[in-house]
């Protein structure tokens, strides 16, 4: 296995660096207390290709393979403090654009990704509702045929990109009694009668992205705007997961690798009792410990984008990489709370910041529990 990274490779990740360093906000400990969007960065983010990267050529991406937008990831989050804006854009690319580009008809590809692509539209992915989370398959939404329309009715929230999104990508089910073999996708536009989104709802951490929910009530929808084929929206959204457990922590690299530098920094230029605070062993075994996170993190993942570069299926490299990953960004963090100190639990050193965003990824994207579940189920338990 060659874990050697070209030259160009490396140039993707250190530009994208200087990009987020040089052109996006500074402001992101402000907004953070206020839960702000800046659309100016995720426009910025998108004239600069990073939406469109693995996307198809004819609808305004790169044609980038895995590996590169990987890397393109994770030095976004490590040179922009905004993990929030940064999950917005791989819900959307994974679960919304990915959906379309694998299972949309030409019309709803020419249609929808160029305008996401380009940062004009922004999209929602609707499967979780209040008694539908970890059991996706539950679902209590419905669609009714009608000749050439589907009537939709139901509830859908945890939505990211929610109350600011024009396009969701909705699961619905035209027989309950059917289970994962009823759902069904649709592409329903803001402003479509029957759908009403709702103010944002506030969270823990990732406040700069808002996170809403929808009631659809006899919301109809128009033949051609169904994904895929009707009873296939559980393989779409099985689909999409997988690609978001593949890149979506790519990014919470970045800033593990971040936070780690930031750490050393600090423990050397910190000093008590006459000394810098990274001679105290149990401080120094802090940093080692974040360190061996990181990389071992950083080997999963690179694991995971090398099956798919390759035409693999990762469904349980996926999954092993997503619950560690995630798991270490939330140790690590913490770690990082404890270097710090009393700054590290201020608003305005942003390390909190962090810590609050990594815990998101321990739910988000299936819990830690699911992904134990998934990878027992393909070990045969």
């Amino acid at each position: 296995m060659d874990f050697y990274w070209s030259a160009d490779q490396q140039k993707i990740k250190t530009d994208i660096i200087q990009f987020a360093q040089d052109e996006l906000s500074a402001d992101f400990i402000e907004r953070d207390k206020k839960g702000l969007f800046s659309r100016q960065d995720w426009n910025k983010i998108a004239q600069r290709g990073v939406i469109g990267y693995p996307m198809p050529a004819e609808y305004g991406g790169k044609d980038g393979n895995i590996l590169d937008t990987m890397l393109i990831m994770e030095g976004l989050g490590y040179g922009y403090r905004d993990a929030a804006l940064i999950f917005g854009i791989n819900a959307q690319m994974w679960s919304v654009q990915m959906p379309i580009v694998s299972h949309g008809t030409s019309q709803q590809k020419e249609k929808y990704l160029p305008k996401l692509i380009s940062g004009e539209m922004i999209a929602g992915h609707c499967m979780s509702e209040p008694v539908s989370g970890s059991d996706a398959y539950s679902l209590q939404s419905t669609a009714d045929r009608g000749g050439d329309y589907y009537i939709l009715n139901g509830s859908k929230t945890f939505i990211t990109n929610g109350p600011i999104a024009d396009l969701f990508l909705i699961f619905a089910t035209v027989n309950t009694n059917k289970g994962m073999w009823g759902v069904t996708a649709f592409l329903v536009e803001k402003g479509t009668p029957g759908l009403d989104i709702s103010p944002v709802i506030e969270k823990m951490g990732l406040k700069t992205i808002p996170m809403g929910s929808v009631e659809l009530v006899n919301c109809q929808i128009p033949l051609e705007n169904r994904l895929g084929p009707e009873g296939g929206g559980a393989q779409l959204f099985s689909g999409g997961m997988e690609w978001e457990r593949s890149c979506i922590l790519a990014s919470s690299l970045g800033a593990m690798e971040y936070e780690l530098e930031q750490s050393i920094t600090y423990a050397r230029e910190r000093r008590q009792f006459n000394r810098p605070i990274g001679d105290f062993q149990s401080v120094s075994n802090r940093i080692v410990d974040m360190k061996v996170r990181l990389e071992t993190s950083r080997l999963m993942l690179y694991k995971v984008a090398w099956l798919k570069s390759i035409g693999k299926s990762a469904v349980m490299e996926a999954a092993i990489a997503k619950l560690y990953l995630s798991e270490c960004f939330v140790q690590s963090s913490l770690d990082a709370v404890r270097i710090f100190g009393a700054k590290g639990y201020l608003s305005d050193y942003g390390v909190e910041g962090i810590l609050r965003d990594s815990v998101g990824g321990l739910i988000y994207s299936g819990t830690s529990d699911i992904q134990r579940n998934i990878i027992a189920r393909m070990l045969g338990l």
